[in-house]
């Protein structure tokens, strides 16, 4: 018996997703430039100036009256734009702009408070050298060695640098003002750093409260000047300017460092006191009044030339800078030959 029931095949057609549109990347573009436009307005609140906050607030309260500004743009790193109060329609605009000028101007300030002001910025500045120096110290291998006997501090008077003896490492050779070549290394590095600055400095030499054995009326306020005279020419040498220089002096043993121990190494030391404008002026009214009680007094040059200031044109080489500069040898001026 043939079956005649006809054979249905049922055919599935499988067909990927259909499209969900773009809508959702519009949003997400517009949330991402809202973020972006927010993120810029803090950042201008947070680094605009107050005066920068007020033109702009002004800007969008009265656009006409900035449009004759110095600048088209509301901020302008070259300059804040100015308003134009005659061109504005905003008069509550224009008043504050006229108060804000006024507050603008220039106050007078007392002599008392411009000098208070100006001795304020150079105790920084002196702090700053300070820093400056402690950090030389400690960067340079050769001067870390000596850390120990230098001492930096701020006084009345300046950033007084005093360099001291220890018990088995002098400045000096006993008795006399040659120079030790460390010493020299150390003087010749701190005045790189201290002719950056225009205050003049003062250099003091001192004693312990041994008395001087060498003969002769050469004693210890002698060998005290003579060290800072030392310093002194190793410090030009340096590159130093001498007409920076606005005192040298020997104390001997009149001002200890320990006074507890008279004899105590540290005592033997070199001072070099950058000046402060008012000790400057000390000093210098100092020498005018000793200047003006004995002008005839003053000794005239040798050979009617002038001394040399300033720091020398060609360096010399390190050994003949030692040879020049130790001069003073067993208390007595030892020149050079005539004709070198």
């Amino acid at each position: 018996m043939e079956n005649n029931q006809p054979i249905i095949v049922k055919r599935v057609k499988k067909t990927a997703g259909g499209h969900h549109g773009g809508a959702w990347k519009i949003a997400f573009a517009d949330f991402a430039t809202a973020m972006m436009a927010f993120f810029l307005v803090m950042w201008l609140m947070s680094s605009a100036t107050p005066e920068q906050k007020k033109l702009i607030s002004g800007y969008f309260k009265d656009p006409i009256g900035f449009s004759e500004s110095a600048s088209p743009f509301v901020i302008d790193l070259g300059g804040s734009p100015t308003p134009a109060p005659d061109r504005t329609l905003n008069q509550q605009v224009e008043d504050q702009t006229e108060g804000e000028e006024r507050e603008i101007e220039p106050a007078q300030v007392a002599p008392e408070q411009a000098e208070g002001l100006a001795e304020e910025l150079e105790r920084e500045r002196l702090e700053l050298l300070l820093q400056e120096l402690q950090n030389k110290v400690e960067e340079n291998p050769q001067l870390q060695r000596f850390k120990d006997q230098i001492l930096f501090e701020i006084t009345q008077d300046g950033l007084r640098i005093q360099i001291m003896d220890a018990e088995n490492r002098p400045m000096f050779a006993s008795g006399s003002a040659h120079l030790q070549p460390y010493f020299e290394d150390i003087l010749l590095a701190l005045a790189e750093t201290i002719k950056a600055v225009p205050n003049k400095i003062s250099v003091s030499g001192h004693t312990d409260a041994k008395p001087f054995a060498g003969a002769g009326d050469y004693g210890n306020w002698e060998l005290s000047a003579n060290r800072a005279n030392a310093a002194r020419r190793t410090l030009i040498a340096g590159g130093y300017d001498e007409a920076q220089v606005a005192r040298v002096v020997g104390y001997a043993s009149s001002a200890l460092f320990d006074r507890d121990d008279p004899f105590n190494p540290v005592n033997r030391r070199i001072d070099i006191v950058v000046l402060t404008k008012k000790a400057q002026r000390a000093i210098e009214g100092e020498q005018d009044a000793a200047g003006a009680a004995g002008p005839d007094d003053a000794a005239a040059p040798d050979d009617g030339a002038a001394p040399p200031s300033g720091p020398p044109a060609n360096p010399l080489p390190p050994g003949e800078l030692r040879e020049r500069l130790n001069i003073f040898e067993e208390g007595v001026l030892q020149l050079d030959p005539a004709g070198e």
